[in-house]
């Protein structure tokens, strides 16, 4: 491990990159402390104690118990990435062909979902402004239209600038930029949550010490089981054999070899997870305009994993999720007309439609696992504060560490080839 930290110290290129992107986190973390203007910061003491404004919280690195310029986070560019997503899947002709043209495709689609992004931000911002001023009378000084409209545009400016940050370090840094921001801020928040499990553990006297230790240990070692699960699944493949028949090319022969496709048992990484709490904050989110009424209560009450039935929507929308980024990244068809091309053919298998059928049943079957595991995984929360008491501040495993150990392994497989690439050791040993 040490000598590997060596080595990407020696690559000018690699160090550089992570220099700029751990820059770029300081820049984001500073941003989470700077208060937006006209609000009086002492009445935000207690915000993170409610279930929906703790997510939140979590998820914007603390960000939003400052009700800072990043309160809003990064949610609103993944809303509106998920809203793209599902337009390009032939709803929209247009998106559909500019989803088939390759990168000159995605850059159109890339600046859409940035209008989308600011539009959402836009939005959400006035529902943040107006309805944690109802929630927390006295958050915003001299309430006006005026009031509400800078702190909603410094809101969706905050938003536009964590976008920007996240598309620099794509392109400049480390992993992708927008789970690094995420990461970041789930990272940022683990001292507060840990300082919460042993306030609330051994404030109970003397007497009770021994329990709270050994309640502490089995979390630990419910945590490492979960972290070395999601490893497991993360890391697992099935490999599909595919042999390519000799052709004669000229006066060259090509071919006559056997290979295999790798699916993974979790192709779509942690994206299903955070597609799916970003739509199910969202409609609490767009509720709080209406706070007091009826039916925006029902939808504040219960589109959160905390309540039953926001906890069987948020399962159900991390396997939908899952099914559709897994067949957005790896098309069946497309697979099997390139392999026919190229003459190569799964043993036993007719090559073309039967082909399509025979991978997209091994997908089915193998995305099912991994969807219903992220499912398992994303609502343990619910089960550990049910357990052991812990506060509902406190977000022991489920998405925060689905989000963290899926960002940290594709990160340290974007150092892993820049590291073999040059003939470096890199972190997994063959």
């Amino acid at each position: 491990m040490f000598s590997t930290i060596a080595n990407i110290y020696k690559v000018k290129d690699l160090r550089n990159k992570i220099i700029f992107t751990l820059l770029m986190l300081v820049v984001f973390r500073i941003g989470s402390f700077i208060p937006v203007p006209n609000i009086d910061s002492s009445v935000l003491a207690n915000l993170s104690e409610r279930d929906f404004l703790g997510l939140l919280n979590t998820f914007s690195g603390g960000a939003l118990r400052h009700f800072s310029i990043f309160a809003m986070g990064i949610m609103p560019y993944i809303t509106a990435s998920i809203i793209m997503n599902l337009l390009a899947m032939d709803v929209i002709p247009l998106f559909a062909r500019w989803a088939r043209e390759g990168a000159e495709g995605r850059r159109k689609m890339t600046q859409i979902t940035r209008y989308g992004t600011v539009v959402l931000g836009f939005v959400q911002g006035i529902g943040f402004s107006i309805s944690f001023n109802r929630m927390y009378p006295g958050l915003v000084i001299n309430p006006s239209f005026t009031t509400y409209l800078i702190i909603t545009i410094t809101l969706t400016a905050g938003t536009a600038f964590l976008m920007w940050l996240g598309e620099q370090i794509t392109e400049s840094g480390v992993g992708n930029g927008i789970s690094i921001i995420i990461f970041a801020g789930i990272v940022a928040g683990f001292p507060d949550q840990l300082r919460a499990i042993f306030a609330t553990e051994f404030s109970t006297g003397t007497e009770q010490i021994f329990l709270a230790v050994v309640k502490l240990v089995i979390i630990t070692a419910v945590i490492i089981a979960i972290v070395a699960g999601v490893i497991f699944v993360t890391q697992g493949t099935r490999r599909i054999p595919v042999n390519y028949a000799k052709r004669v090319v000229g006066r060259k022969m090509y071919g006559g070899q056997s290979t295999y496709i790798p699916f993974k048992v979790n192709s779509a990484g942690v994206i299903p997870v955070i597609f799916a709490i970003s739509l199910l904050m969202f409609p609490a989110t767009i509720a709080q305009f209406w706070a007091g009424k009826p039916v925006a209560d029902w939808f504040i009450k219960h589109f959160t994993y905390n309540d039953p039935f926001g906890a069987v929507f948020y399962m159900l929308l991390i396997i939908g999720f899952t099914y559709f980024y897994t067949f957005v990244q790896i098309n069946p068809e497309n697979m099997s007309e390139n392999m026919r091309k190229n003459g190569g053919f799964i043993p036993g298998i007719r090559p073309g439609q039967a082909t399509t059928k025979y991978i997209v049943r091994i997908l089915n079957r193998i995305t099912l696992t991994g969807a219903i595991f992220l499912a398992a995984v994303a609502i343990l929360p619910v089960v550990f504060i049910a357990f052991t008491n812990l506060p509902q501040s406190v977000q022991i495993g489920g998405t925060s560490l689905l989000i963290v150990v899926g960002v940290a392994l594709d990160t340290m497989k974007q150092i892993e080839s820049q590291l073999m690439s040059r003939h470096y050791d890199g972190f997994i040993k063959k």
